[in-house]
């Protein structure tokens, strides 16, 4: 099948044809032709919409999917319809589910389940059993059977000799572990971020030492296991959803030093501080938790001097009984896949879009060793389109769960679809 993209402006540092305005045409998943006013047959679908933006295609390195266990609350197809609504062609998601991703036949079943969607969908395999924090996987076999990265996901490791192990452990065929930082002992019980708003609401604080610990713990862990061996270019340990501007600072020092780590952010991340929590709203609750207003203009600065590497949507979805109750016993988490790229323009601290792209396209790809994507002629055909002028408002989500404080705003950026191989997902 043939799709015909009028009068795109390319936004894609790996491409020659970046900041100009052509028509792509692509046919059967590839990029046939670039250039100016090009014709086609006429069964082939034109996608004509002023102004339209393209960029190669968004991955999220963080997604929870809830498939298989809750699909109560999401399943595979209503993530990747999710995830195609937000932009994104490429998902990682998190092995947090029932049964844990933690065996080939579990990992299996994601592959066959993912089969026909419009994104494509990357398996993050367990570093433990049910990812309990105490047995090993077989990693190796599950980086064989399809696994694109190890992590405990919705659980920080908090032994420190099981992760120098896994970090030995994936150094023969360059595997990459994902961790959240959170030292659990010192956030137990912990709703928001500890801090002035904490003690004025009245709530257990969770302090921005319980990240930092672990990411100056892991750091020289990561140091430790490369002594004496030349570390790869590529990233070993990745620290998903930093949230505190002395975890920046920690993992800026570390690329100093060229320790191969990485590290992302949470689109909300950037947008809310502690002082929205004074409403209560369940929706607004997060681990880790909205912090200070310095720590926010810390991860603006960490995403402009390219300290921090990707933004993710931290996809959380959950149903009203989790949510729609006192704020103490609500679970933590919003769903972020739809406006990741809306909130990140609309409360841009000075990016240019081609900062952005690299932050949602270019580096999670490379972090994850997907295939490159490049628009350019006989490339595979991996697009994200967009109009980063456009006003709308969030007004229903695709998603089977309701959980984001967003519903109702409006925003500056707009997504217009995704075509991803052979499938156009179109979402304006």
């Amino acid at each position: 099948m043939q799709f015909l993209i009028r009068s795109a402006r390319i936004i894609d540092p790996q491409s020659s044809f970046t900041g100009q305005r052509c028509d792509i045409l692509v046919e059967n998943g590839i990029i046939l032709r670039i250039g100016q006013e090009l014709t086609t047959d006429e069964k082939a679908r034109v996608i004509d919409w002023p102004n339209v933006h393209v960029s190669p295609g968004w991955v999220d390195l963080r997604v929870s999917a809830k498939d298989p266990g809750y699909e109560h609350k999401e399943d595979l197809t209503s993530v990747c319809q999710a995830a195609a609504a937000g932009g994104f062609t490429d998902i990682a998601v998190l092995p947090n589910t029932k049964p844990v991703v933690d065996s080939k036949d579990t990992l299996g079943y994601l592959r066959r389940m993912a089969e026909g969607q419009p994104v494509a969908v990357h398996p993050i395999a367990a570093v433990t059993r049910r990812a309990e924090g105490e047995d090993l996987t077989e990693m190796i076999d599950l980086h064989h059977a399809g696994a694109v990265a190890f992590s405990d996901g919705e659980h920080p490791l908090q032994n420190p000799d099981l992760l120098l192990k896994t970090l030995q452990y994936l150094q023969p065929f360059n595997g990459l572990l994902m961790n959240r930082p959170e030292e659990a002992m010192l956030t137990r019980f912990g709703q928001m971020h500890e801090g002035v708003q904490s003690t004025l609401l009245g709530m257990k604080g969770m302090p921005a030492l319980a990240e930092e610990l672990m990411v100056e713990r892991d750091l020289r862990l990561l140091e430790y296991a490369y002594l004496e061996k030349e570390p790869p270019t590529t990233t070993v340990l990745h620290f998903s959803t930093l949230s505190s501007a002395r975890s920046v600072e920690l993992i800026r020092q570390a690329k100093r030093q060229r320790l191969p780590v990485s590290c992302d952010v949470a689109a909300h991340q950037l947008v809310f501080d502690d002082s929205a929590m004074a409403g209560f709203d369940t929706n607004l609750k997060v681990n880790p938790p909205f912090r200070s207003r310095a720590d926010v203009d810390a991860l603006w600065q960490g995403l402009a001097d390219g300290t921090i590497d990707a933004v993710v949507s931290d996809h959380n979805p959950h149903d009203e009984e989790c949510k729609n109750v006192e704020f103490d016993v609500a679970e933590f988490g919003i769903t972020g896949l739809e406006t990741a790229f809306a909130a990140l323009l609309t409360y841009n601290q000075g990016l240019s879009l081609e900062q952005l792209v690299d932050k949602l396209a270019i580096r999670p790809r490379q972090i994850l060793r997907l295939s490159p994507v490049s628009i350019a002629e006989g490339q595979a055909a991996s697009l994200t389109l967009f109009d980063p002028n456009q006003t709308w408002t969030f007004a229903r989500s695709v998603s089977k769960s309701k959980n984001t404080p967003f519903l109702g705003q409006t925003f500056t950026g707009r997504v217009v679809g995704v075509l991803h191989q052979d499938q156009h997902h179109t979402t304006a």
